[in-house]
């Protein structure tokens, strides 16, 4: 949703808490953190601009730009990826939201859906 503060509101009336907010000045685009249940968290972006990789994305609408998953060695899984033929968009992790390093995988990779590698 282009309104943040809408989205932070409708997930949070199903349960969800906000646990960090910030901004990623790089990608240009605002970030809200918010976990549920188990180990489920949420990240929800707004972009700062039309001009931003997510804001240039937003011509689609709103709705979902990307999975994350958590990795304990993101060269690794990387590398291993790679060797299996996935297209990576980043060849070497970049600074992600909460100072996490992360890559992108290129969307036929995920079917469609834009895939991020978190190391956690």
């Amino acid at each position: 949703m282009e309104d943040l503060e809408e989205a932070k509101a409708r997930y949070q009336s199903l349960g969800f808490q906000v646990v960090a907010e910030g901004e990623v000045a790089a990608q240009g685009v605002r970030v809200a953190l918010l976990e549920g249940e188990g180990e489920t968290l949420l990240e929800l972006l707004a972009p700062l601009g039309p001009d931003t990789p997510v804001g240039r994305f937003w011509p689609k609408g709103p709705g979902l730009h990307h999975l994350a998953f958590a990795t304990p060695r993101i060269e690794e899984a990387l590398a291993r990826l790679r060797a299996e033929g996935a297209r990576l968009i980043d060849e070497t992790p970049r600074p992600g939201f909460g100072g996490h390093r992360v890559a992108f995988l290129h969307p036929s990779f995920g079917l469609g859906v834009l895939w991020e590698l978190v190391e956690a």
